[in-house]
């Protein structure tokens, strides 16, 4: 049995979508679990339905429902042929339910709410695919991931429960794949012991796949993307990039925690403990071999890998005391932090300061100096950039500060990471 998962670029129209169900071709007779997630960027227009939903403002939320009813039924056009498919019933229910919501009691708990409302995307897509695959003749059925994936109670990151997410998918794969050769489930949703629908965190369809081959001991997970397969680093800021062939679960993890957006961080490490190969394959050149991440590390270090993280702010502290930044001042910094979600890109000490790197738009400036000005002075600098390069030399590092002002740069035998500001 194979995993494969698209994302929402594979599945953003009527082609797209005839696209996947040819790939699927491509695999006769073979057990297939198929992770989707929302058409296109359904999402985001979700995450902005919540918006308008928490500021009651119906001129908004009730547009954006249209936005999203549109885009969705051009796609349910381009597929079949008569409305008269039950798919059509099917997704006009789930927008019936969203205009009603407007007028029911808003849940105390936003991270809740978010979690039951902006999950629909993969619903939908997912049932769409489903109705589609189905209606071509493929031996297949829709796969409620709400019914395999347990997690905790924690909404919009949701903590997958190994255990029981194991004996769920034992039950309900293995009696399918007795009916069926095809399984097409959601990414990025999980359920609670209680039922309530969790989500896995932002991107976490990836992670859907990881969980799902792990529990199933499937033979492979393929993740289809609109790229060839890992690159060297991003072609919308680099040119000549080179395709990663083949690297290890080891490095795809280091990449993936400096911020490759190719694979979720988190989808990589369920693999590595059962051996199971992740194949990063373009659905636009579906013959094409892609990348391989296996436990293999001889190529590791042939390709230096780039990964650049903008509008990045460097804060500093240094206690306003004079005395030395120690581990209880360092607590308390971590705390504040901690408290608006800030997560710390780099970090750096010495005796009387200590500096974090944090996406601008992760942090506020004026509540950290309310929460932390009484006893640090707090220093900053913004518009920075965050390069961290695998597999680096001397030559790549000198040109990667040409034109800019290196603020912090951090060595190991493997990786580089510099803090750099543009020269105005």
């Amino acid at each position: 049995m194979k995993v494969f998962k698209f994302g929402g670029a594979s599945v953003k129209n009527a082609d797209a979508v005839k696209n996947v169900a040819a790939i699927l071709a491509r695999y006769p007779d073979q057990k297939l679990i198929v992770v989707v997630s929302a058409m296109g960027k359904t999402t985001n227009k979700l995450e902005e339905l919540i918006s308008a939903l928490y500021a009651q403002d119906h001129r908004i939320y009730a547009g954006l429902i249209d936005d999203i009813k549109a885009y969705h039924a051009e796609i349910l056009a381009g597929l079949f042929a008569e409305k008269h498919y039950g798919i059509y019933h099917e997704i006009e229910e789930v927008f019936e339910q969203l205009a009603q919501l407007f007028f029911k009691p808003l849940a105390e708990n936003r991270a809740y709410q978010y979690d039951q409302l902006v999950s629909l995307g993969e619903y939908i897509s997912s049932k769409i695919l489903a109705a589609f695959i189905n209606e071509q003749g493929y031996s297949s059925a829709w796969l409620d991931a709400k019914t395999v994936i347990r997690t905790d109670n924690t909404y919009q990151e949701g903590q997958v429960d190994w255990n029981k997410t194991g004996e769920l998918c034992q039950q309900k794969v293995t009696t399918l794949f007795e009916k069926v050769n095809i399984a097409i489930t959601q990414g990025f949703i999980g359920h609670t012991a209680e039922g309530f629908t969790t989500t896995l965190g932002r991107e976490g369809s990836d992670y859907s796949a990881g969980i799902l081959a792990y529990c199933c001991q499937a033979q492979s997970v393929t993740i289809w993307k609109d790229v060839p397969g890992m690159l060297n680093a991003d072609p919308k800021y680099f040119e000549q990039t080179q395709l990663l062939e083949a690297i290890s679960f080891k490095e795809a993890i280091e990449l993936s925690y400096y911020g490759a957006s190719v694979i979720h961080p988190k989808t990589v490490q369920p693999l590595q403990q059962k051996n199971i190969p992740l194949y990063v394959r373009s659905f636009l050149d579906p013959g094409a071999p892609g990348t391989t991440i296996s436990q293999n590390a001889e190529r590791d270090a042939q390709i230096p890998s780039f990964i650049v993280k903008f509008n990045q702010v460097l804060v500093t502290f240094s206690r306003k005391d004079f005395s030395f930044i120690a581990e209880k001042q360092l607590s308390e910094i971590f705390a504040a932090l901690a408290h608006m979600k800030a997560p710390i890109n780099l970090m750096q000490n010495s005796a009387l300061n200590f500096s974090v790197l944090v996406d601008h738009n992760k942090m506020d400036l004026a509540q950290l100096q309310q929460q932390l000005g009484q006893d640090f002075h707090i220093r900053y600098n913004e518009n920075l950039e965050l390069a961290t390069i695998r597999h680096y030399n001397d030559g790549i590092l000198s040109q990667m500060q040409k034109n800019k002002t290196c603020l912090v740069l951090q060595q190991t035998r493997t990786t580089a990471r510099l803090v750099l500001s543009p020269i105005i």
